[in-house]
């Protein structure tokens, strides 16, 4: 059937590729997978009770909210990748980027060994359990902030296998944020093997900036900062210490944010860099043109009272190109595609958002229809 203008796209006239989808990871599957000593510690927190998204010494969290009867944040998992692939076939998704539940919070383990340990039997068990090219499930590499140089390692090691096509960068706790030089084996390994980073953050309460919120007393104040403050941060940062400029042909995604501040942060750091750019003395350019380049995830995306703001704002940083479709099933604020699809944007910037970014920048092949 030819589309007109007239008809909106349906779910059926696009190609869908969500790059936020989650695994679960308890630490009883880790274990097989992980080095000793380790190994025991994962067995041993695999016969204790477990709580979603809270395990001691694996999951950690701080819950300081009280229970509120019948208004509790629904919490539900997908255990197989035949699970995954049924549900996202559900949603008509065509291709998935796996990432953690547990383990999004890893960054916060102080014993780097450890960490690191995690990290590898992570990659390994995703691999063998979850990554399937032939039913559109693909991997994201996790890169251990402890260890550069092993997580560098990891990255080479996984991003020789096509069924890998991102590095995930955890971002909850994370000290010091990614724009420090301590990272760049992680930004060189990625850049070497072609893989874009991509920055995820979650909910958590931690000492370390900008987590520090133990004194807010309103989930509602503490989420956005714990997502879009934290991935602010390490923008910052990133341009601050000249990321783009060093590593010219790394590719930086934004993973579950939104995009409505991309335009605050691109605007902020043009205006410092004018006033003061020995600040960033090896950015070439004004910063915004950096911005411009990397790319930015919907979920959750924003609904303002008038929508084809939303399309404004995408081209307030010429984000045609650089907007990407993600999901974040299976958690409780999942975006259905739906929702992005039915925003009055105009149909090639929809088919772009829903997939065609996405293909380009991971480099995969689009779907051949069934």
């Amino acid at each position: 059937m030819t589309l007109t203008h007239r008809q909106p796209l349906g779910l059926d006239d696009v190609v869908v590729v969500d790059c936020d989808v989650h695994v679960d990871d308890p630490p009883q599957a880790l274990a097989p997978y992980v080095d000793m000593p380790w190994r025991r510690s994962l067995e041993l927190l695999g016969r204790a009770p477990q709580r979603y998204l809270d395990i001691p010494g694996y999951a950690p969290t701080l819950n300081i909210d009280p229970p509120v009867p019948d208004r509790s944040v629904s919490t539900r998992s997908v255990h197989t990748a035949r699970q995954m692939r049924e549900e996202l076939d559900e949603l008509s998704v065509d291709l998935g980027v796996l990432f953690p539940d547990n383990l999004l919070r890893i960054a916060v383990f102080p014993q780097a060994d450890y960490a690191a340990a995690l990290g590898r039997a992570y990659n390994a068990w995703l691999a063998d359990v979850w990554v399937q090219r032939e039913r559109g499930l693909y991997g994201a590499v996790l890169a251990v902030p402890q260890d550069p140089r092993d997580a560098a390692a990891q990255i080479r090691r996984y991003g020789a296998d096509d069924g890998f096509v991102g590095v995930y960068l955890p971002v909850a706790g994370l000290r010091p944020l990614w724009g420090e030089r301590c990272y760049d084996p992680i930004f060189e390994a990625a850049e070497e093997m072609g893989l874009p980073v991509m920055l995820h953050s979650v909910g958590l309460i931690h000492p370390n900036f900008p987590f520090n919120l133990d004194h807010m007393t309103s989930r509602l104040v503490r989420h956005p900062i714990q997502h879009e403050f934290a991935l602010m941060a390490n923008l910052f940062t990133m341009i601050g210490s000249g990321v783009p400029v060093r590593y010219p042909d790394l590719d930086i995604v934004f993973t579950e944010g939104g995009v409505s501040w991309v335009p605050f942060v691109m605007w902020r750091l043009d205006k410092e860099f004018a006033e003061n750019p020995t600040g960033a003395p090896l950015l070439e350019r004004p910063p915004s043109s950096y911005v411009k380049q990397m790319y930015f995830c919907t979920q959750p995306v924003e609904e303002p009272e008038r929508p084809r703001d939303l399309a404004a704002m995408i081209d307030l940083f010429d984000g045609r190109a650089q907007v990407l479709f993600a999901s974040d099933w299976p958690h409780h604020d999942f975006d259905h595609p739906r929702k992005v699809l039915h925003m009055p944007f105009d149909a090639d910037l929809k088919r772009k958002i829903m997939g065609e970014n996405a293909l380009r920048l991971l480099k995969l092949p689009a779907p051949v229809p069934v």
